[in-house]
């Protein structure tokens, strides 16, 4: 819908903004409570948009505004994206990846920083594999974190790492949402991005990997440990392997995710992790069906549901034509590349901030980074680099974020571990921290473009 009248709110631009004002305060509110799942912020969003529904002159308009902003091609890509990885990363977690990842680093031997170390990798190979950094805490910070006082490893450091290798993997994955979010609001194809993040995400990568080695061990700390899990896990290494190579070759990535999802379920299958009938399983009693398709599924749940509401909340803000005008104020001020990237730098570490959701950020702000940015010289490439880096930082650093409180919360209650704190554990992750500073430094000191600016708008998913 082209409108040509931009929506008015009682209070200007104060008005435009209170709905968001309204959500920023009521999941500040759920983070501090201790309620970091994206469901639990539904009743917020709702109240978000009720807010914008009285506040707007012309509710009837609001209203389309919230339905044409959940209505976007992106969140539908985003929303299925979320439901095949999620059944993927099901699959790899019953046939036994995870276990063959905890036991090839118990039974090498390391200790210390070593372990902390070795959490890192193992969670960046989880995320990386499956695209999601919530789900890499929820199934890796389970198993590694109780393991870490037994292998004489720092708590806060090794939920840190936790962290640390779930923003690697988030931030690098072609399967990974903000990959996806960044890619295409800049007209880049998945494998070209993920080609040139690697300069940023290895030195980050490779500079985490020091610190949890210098400082990872706990003083006086008693090991006492033999391997634990299966190694026969470890050929499922060939499924994200797979995935990966076909999206670096441009096949589509709903193909290469289904293709993923094909093969994992053969090999759990050959090596008997489960079975048919573990795929799908119907409770003819009380008329539910369970299984591992529908437990993949269901992690997509609540994370589609947040983005939708969260979409239309952007959505009503658009219509404000607010951020037009900011566009506009921008690009008359960002003519010399390094400004065009320090603006593209401010304005998604503004919209983080403000939606505390890394992939709407990103499509929030994502037409301005593509117009300053083609109208500075910036490639695409570039521009989608400083929107996905930027985002893998603030949310597994500050400790209002879903993935910090959830992180924290999985220390709760182990005996021979202490609690650790949202704040601390971002505190911690020396990858995020590492990714900030290298963002920064190449942005101060100007880097080599991969290529010449489009012309054109290329094609978005491929």
């Amino acid at each position: 819908m082209n409108r040509t009248v931009q929506l008015g709110f009682r209070g200007g631009a104060a008005g435009a903004l209170a709905p968001f004002l309204v959500f920023i305060g009521g999941v500040s509110w759920l983070g501090i409570s201790g309620a970091p799942d994206e469901t639990g912020f539904g009743p917020i969003l709702i109240a978000s948009l009720g807010a914008g529904i009285l506040l707007a002159r012309k509710p009837s308009q609001y209203a389309e505004a919230v339905i044409e902003g959940m209505s976007h091609r992106i969140v539908m890509m985003l929303i299925l994206a979320w439901l095949l990885a999620g059944i993927m990363g099901v699959v790899l977690r019953e046939s036994g990846l995870i276990d063959a990842l905890v036991w090839t680093a118990s039974s090498t031997g390391v200790e210390g920083g070593g372990f902390v170390v070795a959490t890192f990798v193992v969670c960046s190979i989880f995320s990386t594999a499956t695209g999601t950094s919530l789900g890499t805490i929820l199934v890796c910070a389970p198993l590694l974190y109780p393991t870490a006082g037994l292998m004489g490893a720092d708590g806060a450091f090794t939920i840190g790492a936790v962290l640390a290798g779930a923003t690697f993997g988030d931030n690098i994955s072609p399967i990974s949402d903000t990959t996806i979010a960044s890619a295409t609001t800049q007209g880049a194809d998945l494998g070209g991005v993920v080609r040139s993040r690697m300069r940023y995400a290895l030195p980050a990568g490779a500079a985490a990997v020091i610190v949890f080695a210098l400082f990872g061990g706990a003083s006086g700390a008693d090991v006492h440990l033999s391997p634990q899990g299966n190694p026969a896990g470890l050929i499922m290494l060939l499924v994200p392997a797979g995935v990966l190579t076909l999206l670096l070759r441009r096949t589509h990535l709903v193909v290469g995710l289904f293709a993923g999802i094909g093969s994992g379920i053969l090999l759990g299958l050959v090596l008997g992790r489960f079975g048919l009938s573990d795929l799908l399983v119907l409770d003819r009693e009380n008329f539910i069906a369970t299984g591992i398709i529908l437990d993949g599924m269901r992690r997509a749940f609540g994370v589609s549901i947040f983005t939708i509401l969260l979409m239309g909340l952007v959505g009503g803000l658009t219509a404000s034509g607010l951020l037009e005008r900011v566009i506009a104020w921008v690009t008359e001020r960002a003519t010399k590349r390094r400004d065009a990237e320090w603006w593209i730098f401010g304005s998604i570490s503004g919209a983080t901030l403000l939606t505390t959701h890394s992939a709407v950020a990103i499509l929030t702000v994502g037409s301005l980074a593509r117009q300053v940015g083609m109208n500075a010289n910036v490639d695409r490439y570039r521009r989608a680099n400083i929107l996905d880096v930027t985002v893998c930082t603030y949310p597994f650093l500050l400790p209002f974020f879903i993935p910090t409180i959830l992180a924290a919360s999985m220390t709760a209650g182990i005996d021979t571990m202490s609690t650790i704190s949202p704040w601390t554990a971002g505190l911690h992750n020396a990858h995020s921290w590492s990714l900030l500073i290298v963002l920064v430094a190449t942005i101060a000191m100007g880097q080599r473009q991969r290529g010449q600016v489009e012309t054109e708008v290329p094609p978005s998913l491929v």
